[in-house]
């Protein structure tokens, strides 16, 4: 099996676009070109700020998938190497989280449905 690149550009909009390949080169030159993906194509020109190389193209494709959900902020801390704030970016950040925190489940406290 080839080897592979999981990559993240910059768009001319700001945005990032994630996405994995066996020649890195290649495909950054098809983005240029407005040959890669839709989404690029739309927001020439872009810049690789970021990338990874795998043993495996399956790997890679692993990783694109992984790093597409994550949030703006955790991709930069990755593309700034900042590995050690990963963990907290992952933390969930909803109001529900916040409220119960540090609260502990006590089913006493609970309806059970009937």
């Amino acid at each position: 099996m080839k080897s592979g690149f999981m990559y993240i550009l910059r768009c001319a909009n700001g945005a990032y676009y994630t996405g994995s390949t066996v020649d890195l080169e290649r495909r950054l030159a098809q983005h240029q070109t407005g040959e890669g993906a839709n989404f690029t194509k739309k927001h020439l020109p872009v810049k690789l700020v970021y990338y990874e190389k795998y043993q495996r193209i399956d790997e890679a494709f692993y990783r694109e998938k992984q790093v597409q959900g994550w949030s703006r902020a955790k991709k930069e801390a990755l593309i700034n190497g900042e590995t050690n704030l990963l963990h907290q970016l992952a933390e969930c950040k909803n109001e529900t989280h916040y409220i119960n925190k540090d609260a502990h489940f006590d089913s006493a406290h609970f309806d059970s449905a009937q």
